[in-house]
């Protein structure tokens, strides 16, 4: 059983950029994939990016290609996933994804001036 915490998220001007980090706990991180979605009040979820455990592989939204990037660091049993060149329309409610199955709780992202 894995436990996912985020961190990271928070206000940022439009422009700017934030890390966020999911730990997970209870297993090692590098037999999973990995994931973020984001979920804005009134929007369903959205996938924001994916990262196969096998060839690391990668998956980026439309509205994210270019300016986010999803990476892990095993050592850590961390995910990453750093975002530049925030829009409003990137406010959202960043939740981790391991195993396909495995979900944190989520850090808010709020971008404004």
């Amino acid at each position: 059983q894995l436990q996912l915490v985020e961190s990271g998220g928070g206000l940022v001007q439009p422009g700017g950029s934030l890390l966020l980090s999911c730990v997970a706990s209870g297993s090692e991180l590098n037999y999973y994939s990995i994931g973020w979605f984001r979920q804005a009040p009134g929007k369903e979820r959205e996938g924001v990016s994916c990262s196969g455990s096998a060839d690391g592989s990668t998956y980026y939204g439309d509205s994210v290609k270019g300016r986010f990037t999803i990476s892990r660091d095993n050592r850590k049993n961390t995910v990453y996933l750093q975002m530049s060149s925030l829009t409003p329309e990137d406010t959202a409610l960043y939740i981790c994804n391991v195993g396909v199955q495995y979900w944190g709780q989520g850090t808010q992202v709020t971008v404004s001036s």
